[in-house]
This record gives structure tokens, sequence and C-alpha cells, in this order.
């Protein structure tokens, strides 16, 4: 099933253009004070992405929320985005309700469920995406509205469209070239704890293809941001290190400060640690780069769940925890 997700990413991010394009708006564009996205796991991801994105476009702040809880500054000049992914996370739910406290402008972004519910009853925004899948698996549906989303309120231009476009027609031409790529890459992984690192506005990417890593792939491992890691990180690399592999992000288009950090940490790594692969994005645009990572990462962790003969799909685990949450 988890293959078949993946494979079918460059359709997702087709559907979710049209499902943006074609919806209606309730409340009309006004002066936010900040904006928060709110929302865990593979329905939160987004926002993260979004995020680096937005870091030098907007002129108020963009918050990622990931708790039951919201900032005290949230207020009726905040725009909240709620990202559920299933409608029922409940640590979504409580930030939803407080947010309509607050007087906030509200955008649900989700497939049913409780947060679809409450947004019907209390006339919010809600915007629908197809049901029945893993939240991991959707990012492109829920990534995408959040774009549309500031869009309508005047926040963004337009130009995230086009580039989406040319990452859908980019991912399809070189499909069997990423899973070639993918492939090699999880046989030098195979084995081996990961480590990921990637520039600052790339670490959304990161993060993501390390939940992609924990999920599909059942394995524990860890992301650090350049240049931040190079002021405490770095100097835990003093040990032996054949057990991991070092996976860096890269773009040509990288800041000339932080490519010539990455080279001298590559020298640092290869003390300890002969496993080093730089992974380039495809593309010239920052959507079509994103997406290049987001669907050669997909791929790397999926077939590595074949190598270690693990079921990409299950989340045993986080249902176990969700039932023993219900009760108590």
């Amino acid at each position: 099933m988890m293959k078949k997700l993946v494979l079918d990413f460059p359709l997702q991010l087709h559907e979710a253009l049209i499902i943006g394009k074609n919806y209606r708006f309730t409340t009309d564009a006004t002066d936010f004070t900040n904006v928060l996205v709110t929302g865990l796991g593979g329905s939160g991801i987004g926002g993260s992405i979004v995020q680096n994105y937005v870091f030098d476009k907007l002129n108020v702040p963009f918050i990622v929320n990931k708790d039951y809880f919201l900032p005290s500054f949230v207020n009726k000049r905040s725009l909240v985005i709620v990202c559920s992914y299933s409608g029922n996370t409940e640590e979504t739910l409580a930030a939803l309700y407080q947010a309509k406290k607050a007087k906030a402008t509200i955008v649900c972004i989700t497939s049913g469920g409780k947060v679809a519910e409450f947004a019907n009853q209390k006339g919010i925004d809600c915007i629908l995406v197809p049901a029945g899948m893993p939240p991991r698996s959707c990012i492109g549906y829920s990534l995408v509205q959040i774009l549309f989303v500031l869009g309508h309120f005047g926040l963004i231009g337009n130009s995230f469209e086009g580039e989406i476009k040319k990452a859908i027609k980019s991912m399809k031409d070189g499909e069997k070239e990423t899973q070639k790529k993918a492939g090699a890459i999880a046989k030098k992984v195979f084995g081996k704890l990961p480590i990921i690192y990637s520039a600052s506005h790339f670490e959304g990417v990161a993060i993501r293809f390390r939940q992609q890593l924990n999920e599909n792939s059942k394995l524990l491992c860890w992301h650090g941001a350049i240049p931040e890691m190079n002021h405490n990180e770095l100097v835990g690399w003093k040990d032996d290190a054949r057990d991991k592999a070092v996976l860096i992000l890269r773009t040509k288009e990288d800041y000339d400060r932080v490519q010539t950090r990455m080279e001298i940490n590559k020298k640092v790594f290869k003390k300890y640690n002969p496993t080093i692969i730089e992974i380039y994005a495809e593309g010239k645009s920052y959507w079509e780069q994103v997406f290049y990572f987001i669907h050669l990462t997909d791929w790397i962790s999926v077939i590595l769940a074949d190598l270690r003969q693990v079921d990409a799909t299950e989340v045993k685990v986080i249902d176990f925890l969700k039932k023993s949450l219900s009760k108590i």
C-alpha cells in the first residue's frame, strides 16, 4: 500500500491543486498580526515546511504549533490554520477549541472527523481532503491547502501553483531514476542508524525524512540543521561512528557560507564514519526542490522497510498509545 501511495504522490499534488483552486472561502481577508498552523505528525509537518518557505516572505510571525495549547498571543487578529488529517487528533482538537475561544480567524484542513463537525457547527472554513489513507502519506493535500489559505488572505502570491505544476511534471518524468537512486541510497543506509543534515531553510524536509524513516522503515534516527548544529552537535563527533550513515540534503542554491560549512563538516564526519551520502535536489524553484526531496526520501524509507522486512504501513505502537490514552 505505502509504495503505491509514494508512487501516486505527483497525482496527489495535482488533486491538491484542484481542491485548493475550487474551495470557496466564507471569510474575507483581514489585517492579521500573526499566523499559526497547529497540527502534529503527518498532519503538522506541512506547516513546518511552509514555515521555511514564508520565512522571508511574510511581515508577520508564522508559528507552527504541535501541542494541546496555543500561545497566549493568539487573539481575534490571529489566523489559525488547523491541520488534522483524521479530524480526531486530540491535541489539535484542544487547540481548535482554544482558537475559537480566542476569537481567531480559523481555517480547518481535514478529511472529516470531529474537526469537520465542529467547523460545520460553528461556521468555520473547512477544506476537506480525501480520506482513508495514513496521514503521513497525505502531506501533499495538507501542505498545498496551507498555501492556498495564505494566498486567499493575501499573505503570499500564487507563484507556488506554477512551481508545484513543474514539480509534478519533473517527478513523473524522473520516476524511474528517482526509484533507482532511492534504492542505491537505501542499500547504503541499511543496517546503520541514519543521521540527516540540511541547511536551515530545508529543515522541514529533513524532519519529514526523519519521520518517514521512523514510521515507514521503523528506524530510530536524528536530524540537525546547519549552521545551528555547528555550535553544538558537531562537538559530539568524537567516537567511532561506522554504525551510522550521514545523509546531507543539499541544493546548489544553499547560502555559500552554509555550503562551506557542509564541506568542512564532511571532513569531520569522515574521521569517524565512511558512509556520507549527499543528496542534491533537482529543480530550480523552492517547491520543485522540496517535492523532489520528499518524493526521493519517501522512496528511500519504503525501500528500507523492504530491506528490513517490516511493514511500512503499520503503526501498531501509535495505535496502542491512542487506545491507552482513550481509557484515561
